[in-house]
């Protein structure tokens, strides 16, 4: 049986926004989206067109069934998917005037961060370009290795894509810098913010730290610098993209779905596979450049609700 071209393995997470239309006194109502970084990225995906796969383990509660409908509508195929016993992680949001959301979260035991080697060994079963991942499923314990332990196995003839997405409150920084330099040897594709830049490489240039990355092992390199736009690096071949001008609804999902676009236009151009050899800074320039047009549009509507095909046709 044939597989989508993209897997994407990760977290899906419950993101909780506080709603004062409907809270009355001395209660507080939250509005729930799903969410979670890799979720948020396969959504996209499927949404602008190319077939996509996701590998999550997804409890059986309530924000599990709301998980399988939200990505099964937006056409993800979910075949490989774990049915949990633990409960899924629920974050809740709490958004500033320019619509950025700082977070706490409630994910001890969840069921994202307990991959076991039996569950990943059957994957991937066909040959899919390109496998991306990242966030928490990938540096949080115990499921973190596997999952760093699948990459390393799809490295041998898929594109590497990873997204840090560095998440303070819940795993220290220095442990993402721990294992970034081998996150690096893995990966094709690193796709950052510059929060996480400031994580991870504190006082460093974007260029300073696109260097690094380069040295240790990775082609391309994009730091998104929200609206001074993205940073392309092609082995030090270097070129900003400009952001597109939006009226922000809030900035949920915006870089998950600033790397949906970037996979999508390089699978759109047969550039996926391997080693991104074919790969040039032009090419790689104008996907960011659609990468930016799907954030955008993100960015326009409440939540991680990334666009369809449609909306960016023409």
């Amino acid at each position: 049986m044939s597989r989508p071209p993209i897997t994407v393995l990760g977290e899906c997470v419950a993101d909780a926004f506080t709603d004062s239309r409907r809270g009355t006194h001395g209660e507080l109502a939250l509005r729930v989206h799903p969410g979670g970084g890799p979720a948020n990225t396969a959504v996209a995906l499927a949404r602008l067109g190319t077939p996509t796969r996701f590998l999550g383990r997804l409890s059986g509660d309530v924000f599990g069934r709301l998980f399988r409908a939200h990505l099964a509508e937006s056409g993800v195929d979910l075949d490989g998917c774990v049915s949990a016993a633990e409960p899924s992680t629920l974050a809740v949001a709490d958004l500033d005037e320019q619509g950025r959301a700082g977070y706490s979260f409630h994910a001890e035991g969840a069921a994202d961060w307990q991959w076991t080697a039996g569950e990943l060994a059957a994957e991937p079963a066909g040959s899919p370009a390109c496998v991306h991942s990242g966030s928490l499923a990938l540096v949080r314990a115990p499921g973190g290795s596997v999952v760093e332990e699948f990459l390393a196995r799809s490295a041998a003839r898929a594109t590497v894509s990873i997204d840090p997405n560095v998440r303070p409150l819940l795993v220290p920084p220095a442990a993402y810098r721990e294992r970034l330099e081998r996150w690096c040897e893995l990966a094709d594709l690193l796709r950052l913010s510059d929060d996480d830049l400031a994580h991870l490489l504190p006082g460093a240039t974007p260029e300073q730290a696109c260097d690094r990355w380069h040295a240790a092992g990775v082609r391309l390199v994009v730091i998104t610098l929200g609206a001074a736009g993205a940073l392309v690096s092609l082995d030090g071949q270097r070129v900003t993209v400009a952001a597109e001008p939006v009226t922000v609804a809030d900035t949920v999902g915006a870089g998950d779905a600033f790397t949906a676009g970037l996979l999508h236009h390089l699978d759109g151009q047969g550039l996926l596979g391997g080693r991104l050899d074919a790969l040039g800074l032009d090419q790689a320039a104008e996907a960011a450049r659609f990468a930016a047009r799907v954030a955008a549009l993100t960015c326009s509507v409440p939540g991680a609700n990334p666009p369809r095909a449609n909306l960016l046709d023409g």
